[in-house]
């Protein structure tokens, strides 16, 4: 996915402003919250990261491969075990000069409530490493543990957990196909599958808030806030941050990472107020630590991925998710 630097002056005072309104009205609500309010649910970031592991395992998910198809089966079944209602919403793209098939994969829980919240990932991976050093390895497909595997492991991780504990709105869950199929440029090939469901939305009613968590599993990593998000949902950026600032600094940060292309953008474009969480450094390979600079290459491999991590986003949601998911 391309990365766009923003202004980042103006940017560090609007951040500024957002996190201390959220903290303004945490105190307020902490005021009218009574002291027996219920516990959240654990989140099993080892059940997560094993995840995680299963995906990778069936090979790179590019599409038109035999571990594409399998891995749509595994996640389509996992979601049927946890769902009021899983299915798949499928479309043709052509691409490059062939004809993609491709395949959203989406889930609801708590269907009859009429306020809704989206939570989506990507679950395919790229087909080509593009940003090795060796011109040889480019033409070879992305494990993807961390870009693709790791929000779509949070995202089952959270499903299991609704259907035992109910969350108190509707959310709905899309797994969306075809996000890193583009070129290094090509803008119109990155996102397909998000594009597609913004268009064609799969479920009855439009949410009032979505989340899309992407490179959200390595161990170091840093989640600032991004621009576009921002932009389009000032509340609930700073009420996410709020939560990841209180609860795991080291890896939210309230620094600005400017505008970066992802699976938010067309469902903002259709007007759906949309958060990125992502590990900014990692785009582009900008980390100043060697080990990190692994986007787009054949090392995006389990080894990089750190269950606190996975526990620290999946812990974030269901503190918003479960107190205070609506303005």
């Amino acid at each position: 996915m391309p990365f766009f630097a923003a202004g980042r002056r103006s940017l560090h005072i609007a951040i500024a402003a957002v996190l201390l309104h959220a903290c303004a009205q945490r105190v307020q609500q902490e005021q009218r919250t009574p002291a027996d309010t219920p516990s959240l649910p654990s989140f099993d970031a080892e059940r997560a990261y094993r995840l995680i592991e299963q995906q990778v395992a069936f090979g790179a998910r590019v599409p038109g491969s035999r571990a594409h198809l399998e891995c749509r089966d595994f996640l389509l079944e996992a979601l049927k075990q946890y769902a009021d209602t899983a299915f798949l919403q499928g479309f043709e793209q052509r691409v490059y000069g062939q004809t993609l098939r491709l395949w959203n994969i989406c889930a609801s829980f708590r269907r009859e409530h009429p306020e809704r919240i989206l939570l989506c990932a990507h679950w395919d991976s790229r087909p080509y490493a593009d940003e090795e050093e060796d011109p040889a390895l480019r033409r070879l497909p992305v494990p993807g543990a961390n870009d693709g595997a790791s929000g779509v492991a949070v995202l089952l991780e959270l499903a299991r957990i609704f259907s035992t504990s109910p969350p108190p709105v509707g959310v709905d869950i899309l797994l969306v196909d075809g996000e890193d199929y583009g070129r290094a440029g090509d803008l119109e090939h990155f996102l397909l599958g998000s594009r597609y469901a913004a268009r064609n939305y799969p479920f009855p009613r439009l949410p009032r808030w979505g989340v899309v968590v992407d490179l959200v599993g390595d161990r170091q990593a840093r989640f600032p806030v991004e621009a576009q998000s921002l932009q389009a949902a000032p509340q609930l950026v700073a009420r996410l941050w709020e939560i990841g600032q209180r609860l795991f600094p080291q890896y939210f940060d309230s620094a600005p990472a400017g505008a970066i292309i992802d699976d938010h953008l067309p469902f903002i474009e259709r007007g759906i107020p949309m958060a990125l969480i992502i590990d900014a450094e990692l785009v582009g390979n900008r980390s100043p630590i060697a080990r990190r600079r692994y986007w787009h290459t054949r090392r995006d491999l389990p080894d990089n991925i750190g269950q606190e991590t996975l526990r620290a986003v999946g812990t974030v949601l269901l503190e918003w998710l479960y107190r205070s998911p609506l303005p």
